[in-house]
């Protein structure tokens, strides 16, 4: 079981804390402070990190472990109220000397259908599609 508290600062401006303490702002992009994440930016937020924690551990079982990952997502929300997100996609791109397409593509599949919490959460409302790239790694690097 998971509890979070959410603690209101002023305006539309509030400190939420997860269940081991740790904190982050969150605030409505159309806030007066200007110093929070949206509401609507952590959904996505947790979508790629519940993903990313997953490809990680997958891909270092494989033997295939990244030198480094980053994760680009774009949600396209309805445009009236409740601003549903309909249709996510999340890009990964990787650099690593060991990793290979199949091990890379089996591991966000595993992710996307087995996984992860917050895929499969999201998944009722919203079509969640992926890509990913792989680049080389830096000349010079060690391999």
């Amino acid at each position: 079981m998971s509890e979070i508290r959410l603690d209101w600062l002023h305006g539309k401006t509030f400190i939420g804390t997860d269940s081991t303490r740790h904190a982050i702002v969150i605030e409505p992009p159309d806030g007066e402070a200007g110093t929070g994440v949206s509401p609507s930016d952590l959904l996505l937020l947790g979508l790629a990190s519940c993903a990313s924690v997953d490809l990680i551990e997958i891909l270092n079982k494989k033997r295939q472990p990244p030198d480094r990952m980053e994760v680009r997502v774009e949600g396209i929300q309805e445009t009236e109220p409740p601003w549903t997100f309909r249709k996510i996609h999340m890009h990964f791109v990787f650099q690593g000397a060991l990793l290979q397409s199949s091990a890379v593509e089996q591991a966000i599949h595993l992710s996307e259908e087995k996984y992860c919490s917050v895929a499969a959460t999201i998944r009722c409302a919203a079509e969640i599609t992926t890509s990913y790239e792989i680049k080389p790694p830096p000349a010079g690097a060690p391999v």
